[in-house]
C-alpha cells in the first residue's frame, strides 16, 4: 500500500485529521509520495473517490498521482477522483454543469484584443509615457485577473503606473467591448475559466470531502478565492515557500507564508527527508537560499549516502566559449542525453547551446520558450480543425486568414464580418452561397467618441476586376467579400485557397484523415514555403537554401507528431480541447533538455548545467526592476540547482563578444562560496 512505503514524517502527514493541513514539502522530500499517500488513506477511511479534489500545478503531475493511485485501487475507482489543474477541472466542472465555453489557448485571444485596441486613437498622450501596446496591455488585463485584491483595471493600472491614469478610460473602454465580445462568441481563455468558476462557485456547491493542492507556493489570489469558493471543509496544501517562482504570473508567496493566519486550527507539517541530491549539492542550494526571509523553520537531512561528487564552477573569458566547453563536455560523459539536463533564466541563453550541442551532434529537446502549440504551423491547423466543430468561430478564422500576403488581423476581422452578414449569421453560407441582396458587406455603422479614442471607420469599396483572370470559380468570383479596398491580389488568392480547403474538409470527420488533409492542402503548402523561407533569410535578405530545407524539415516533423497524437482520439471535440489544455506540458524529441528555470520545476536529471551565472542575467536586474525582487530571483537558482542528483555544474562567462559587454558573477556564486572575488582562473 502506499503508505507503507512513507517515512515517519511523511506518514504523519499523510494520516494527519482532516482539517487545514500544510505541509512543507522541500525539493527532492517526497511530495508525490506523501499526497498518494494522503489520497490512499482518504479512500481507506470511507472517503468516496469521486469526493477527493486534487489541484496540481500541471496536468502531467495529476496524471502520474492518479495512475499512482490506481495500481493500488484499481484504475476504476482513481479515475472517479477530479485531479488537474486548477483551470482543466474549472473546465471539467463546467462541462459537467453543461455551461457552453469555447476554449481558446492561452496567448489566442491577444489577437481579437488587439484587433479592438488597434481601432482606438490616444489622441491627449502623456509625454512621459506613451500608452502600452495592445499586447502588453492584454497582458497587464491577464496580470490584473490573476493577481487583483478586489481593485478595478483602472484604478490597479494607476497604482501600477500613475502616469498612464490619462489613459486608462481607452484601457478600460477596450477591455469592456474585448470582454463583450468574449460573451458573444461564448469564448474563454484559461484566465477566464478560473473566473467563470469562481462566478458558478457562488450559485453551485460541489461535495468535495476534501480539497488537495500541489506546489501551494505558486497560488495566485485568483486560484486563492477559487479554493475558497469550493468551501472545503478539509484542505491538504503542499508546497515549498523556497520554490515559489512565478510571481510574474500573479503568484504571491504570502498565500503560503500566511496559511496559519487564514484558517483556524490550521497544522504545519514539515518534510526534511531529501532522497534526490547528493549531500553538495543540498549543501550549495541551502547555503544560497538562506540568504532570503525563513517563513517556516526547515533543516533538510540528506538520505543519500553514496559516492558524491563536489558541485563544479566553470569559469570563462567569453561567452561563447562557455557554451562549447559545455557541449565538448557532454560528448564525453557517460550520462544518457535524457538525464542530463541544461538549465538557464533566459531563453536567448538557450540559441547560443543548442547551436554548439549542434555542432558536436548532440541530440537535444528544447522546453521552456514557444509551445509545441504556439508555433504558426500547428496553430493552424489546430484553427482550421476548431472550424471543422465550429465554423463560426471569429478566433479561428482570423488565424487561419492572417496570414495571406497583405491580409493580417484587421482585414482578416472584417472578411469574417462580412462573411457573417452574407451568410445571414453562417460563415460558410457566406462563403460558398452568399445573400444576393447583400452588395456591401462592408458597411459599418461606427460611433466616434473621443474620450474613448473611437473614431469613424468609413470604406469604400473596392472593384472585383483586377481577380477575374486568377482562375477562381465563377462562384467565388462573384462573392462580394472580395470588395474590401485594402484586400490585393495575392490576398484574394490566398482566400480562395481557403474557400478550396474548407469545400474539400466537409466531406471528412475523423481527426487523424482531417490533419492528413489539412498538411497536403494548397493553402497549407504555401503557408509551410512562406514560414521555412521566412526563417532562412538573413538581415540582409538573403535565403540560405539548406536553412530552408531544415526548417521545412521541422515544420513537417511538427506536422507528423500532431498527426500521431490524433491517432488517439474519434471525436474531434476531444481531441481539440485535450490539445488545448495539455499543449503548454508537451517538448519533442529525445536528448539533452535544454530548460528555462520555469521548464525545469519538478524535474529531476542525473547531470545539471545552471550556465550564464552572470550578474544581470542571472540574477535579472531587468526583471526585478519591473517588479521582481532579488528573494525571488534567489529562489530560481535555488529551483535550478536542486534539479540535480548526482553531478552539478555552474558557469559563468566575463565577456561577450559579440555584444562586447562585460560581466562579474552572479551574487549567488558567492553566497554558495565558491568565489571570493571575480577573478577566478578561466578556461
Amino acid at each position: 500500500m502506499p503508505l507503507s512505503n512513507l517515512n515517519k514524517e511523511q506518514l504523519s502527514a499523510a494520516t494527519c485529521p482532516k482539517g487545514y493541513n500544510l505541509i512543507i514539502a522541500s525539493a527532492g522530500t517526497g511530495k508525490t509520495s506523501t499526497i498518494v499517500g494522503r489520497i490512499a488513506n482518504l479512500i481507506n477511511n470511507g472517503t468516496k473517490p469521486e469526493e477527493i479534489l486534487l489541484l496540481t500545478f500541471t496536468n502531467k503531475a495529476a496524471a502520474e498521482m492518479v495512475q499512482r493511485v490506481a495500481k493500488f485501487f484499481g484504475k476504476d475507482i482513481a479515475k472517479q477522483i477530479m485531479a488537474g489543474t486548477f483551470h482543466s477541472v474549472s473546465y471539467k466542472l463546467l462541462k459537467q454543469l453543461e455551461i457552453n465555453i469555447s476554449l481558446k489557448q492561452p496567448n489566442e485571444l491577444k489577437t481579437l484584443f488587439k484587433s479592438v485596441y488597434e481601432k482606438r486613437v490616444f489622441y491627449d498622450r502623456d509625454d512621459e509615457a506613451n500608452p502600452y501596446d495592445g499586447g502588453y496591455l492584454y497582458d497587464m488585463y491577464s496580470l490584473y485577473l490573476n493577481s487583483n485584491t478586489g481593485e478595478d483595471f483602472g484604478t490597479w493600472i494607476k497604482d501600477k503606473n500613475p502616469s498612464h491614469e490619462i489613459y486608462t478610460l481607452i484601457y478600460e473602454d477596450v477591455v469592456d467591448e474585448f470582454n463583450a465580445l468574449k460573451i458573444k462568441y461564448g469564448y474563454a481563455n484559461f484566465d477566464d475559466l478560473l473566473t467563470i468558476m469562481l462566478e458558478t462557485l457562488k450559485t453551485q456547491d460541489f461535495d468535495f470531502k476534501e480539497v488537495l493542492v500541489d506546489e501551494y507556493q505558486d497560488t495566485n489570489p485568483l486560484q486563492g478565492r477559487l479554493l475558497d469558493g469550493f468551501k472545503p471543509n478539509s484542505l491538504f496544501c503542499v508546497g515549498d515557500y523556497d520554490q515559489s517562482i512565478y510571481a510574474f504570473n500573479g503568484s504571491d508567496i504570502g498565500i503560503i507564508s500566511t496559511f496559519s493566519d487564514r484558517y483556524d486550527n490550521a497544522t504545519v507539517f514539515t518534510l526534511r527527508k531529501n532522497y534526490r541530491s547528493t549531500k553538495p549539492i543540498l549543501d550549495l542550494a541551502t547555503k544560497v537560499i538562506e540568504h532570503n526571509e525563513r517563513i517556516y523553520d526547515k533543516n533538510l537531512e540528506v538520505i543519500r549516502t553514496d559516492e558524491t561528487i563536489k558541485p563544479k564552477l566553470l569559469a570563462f573569458n567569453e561567452l561563447f566559449a562557455q557554451y562549447q566547453y559545455i557541449s565538448e563536455l557532454i560528448s564525453k560523459s557517460q550520462t544518457p542525453h535524457n538525464d542530463i539536463a541544461i538549465i538557464y533564466r533566459n531563453n536567448s541563453s538557450a540559441d547560443g547551446i543548442e547551436a554548439n550541442l549542434r555542432e558536436y551532434e548532440i541530440p537535444a529537446k528544447r522546453k521552456g520558450g514557444m509551445s509545441f502549440f504556439d508555433s504558426v504551423e500547428v496553430k493552424f491547423i489546430l484553427d482550421v480543425l476548431v472550424m471543422q466543430m465550429s465554423h463560426n468561430d471569429m478566433m479561428a478564422f482570423i488565424h487561419v486568414l492572417e496570414h495571406g500576403k497583405g491580409i493580417g488581423k484587421a482585414i482578416a476581422k472584417d472578411v469574417f464580418d462580412a462573411l457573417i452578414k452574407l451568410g445571414d449569421g453562417d460563415i460558410l453560407r457566406g462563403l460558398f452561397h452568399p445573400n444576393p441582396d447583400i452588395n456591401n458587406p462592408y458597411d459599418t455603422n461606427k460611433v466616434k467618441n473621443r474620450q474613448l479614442g473611437l473614431f469613424d471607420d468609413f470604406l469604400e469599396l473596392g472593384s472585383v476586376s483586377k481577380f477575374k483572370d486568377c482562375g477562381f470559380e465563377e462562384a467565388f468570383l462573384s462573392n462580394p467579400i472580395l470588395k474590401h479596398p485594402k484586400l490585393s491580389v495575392d490576398g484574394g488568392k490566398y482566400i480562395y485557397d481557403f474557400y478550396l480547403l474548407m469545400k474539400h474538409l466537409r466531406r471528412t470527420k475523423n481527426p487523424e484523415s482531417l490533419v492528413s488533409s489539412i498538411n497536403s492542402s494548397m493553402m497549407y503548402s504555401k503557408l509551410k514555403d512562406f514560414l521555412s523561407t521566412k526563417r532562412a533569410t538573413a538581415k540582409d535578405g538573403t535565403v540560405n537554401p539548406m536553412q530552408k530545407t531544415k526548417s521545412l524539415a521541422k515544420i513537417n516533423r511538427k506536422c507528423m507528431l500532431l498527426k500521431n497524437l490524433s491517432r488517439n482520439f474519434s471525436e474531434l471535440s476531444k481531441f481539440i480541447n485535450s490539445m488545448i489544455l495539455g499543449g503548454s506540458e508537451m517538448s519533442e524529441g529525445d536528448g539533452v533538455n535544454l530548460l528555462s528555470v520555469h521548464a525545469s520545476k519538478g524535474l529531476e536529471f542525473k547531470e545539471v548545467y545552471v550556465i550564464d551565472l552572470m550578474d544581470g542575467r542571472f540574477p535579472n536586474r531587468k526583471l526585478m526592476s519591473k517588479g521582481g525582487s532579488l528573494e525571488e530571483e534567489r529562489r530560481l537558482f535555488y529551483v535550478a540547482v536542486t534539479r540535480a542528483k548526482d553531478v552539478l555544474y555552474l558557469s559563468y562567462a566575463k565577456f561577450d563578444k559579440i555584444k562586447k559587454m562585460s560581466f562579474i558573477a552572479s551574487p549567488f556564486l558567492r553566497e554558495a562560496g565558491l568565489i571570493k572575488e571575480d577573478e577566478k582562473t578561466s578556461i
